[in-house]
């Protein structure tokens, strides 16, 4: 099941808010271990993380459009866009701007791919992730590692 939601400024802003708001009450609690993998090839970068059954993970702010491949389980995705269902095999491209509530139903193999021919995961994190969503202006970050 998909519910697509209208775009608009203030719906878009509501969820944001109820989505870091969620961030900070899960922060509070125990946490889990979610196993990352690190994938480098010439020009991308692959990140593949494990998302334990009836886990809610919270993942943080892209800048850039990216591929997403959702390799084993299944799981229910909440963005501004709405609540989608995801079963494996998935591939879809990410907007930016997305961050995202995940429920993994079952155990669930994510990979995220970005272009990029740096190594260092600091620097690769920077150029990826935004800290906020007022940090997003392209302008703030001069350097592009392409």
């Amino acid at each position: 099941m998909s519910v697509a939601l209208k775009k608009n400024t203030n719906l878009v802003s509501g969820v944001r808010s109820k989505i870091l708001a969620l961030e900070e009450k899960l922060k509070q609690m125990d946490q889990i271990d979610c196993p990352v993998k690190h994938h480098f090839s010439e020009d991308s970068y692959g990140r593949e993380i494990l998302l334990p059954a009836g886990s809610l993970v919270i993942g943080k702010i892209h800048r850039h459009s990216h591929l997403n491949v959702v390799s084993q389980g299944e799981c229910y995705v909440l963005t501004e866009e709405g609540i989608k269902h995801i079963k494996a095999p998935y591939t879809f491209v990410s907007q930016p701007e997305t961050k995202r509530v995940v429920y993994s139903v079952s155990e669930v193999v994510w990979t995220t791919v970005h272009v990029t021919k740096e190594k260092d995961l600091a620097k690769i994190e920077e150029y990826v992730i935004s800290p906020t969503y007022n940090d997003l202006n392209p302008c703030l970050l001069k350097e592009v590692i392409v």
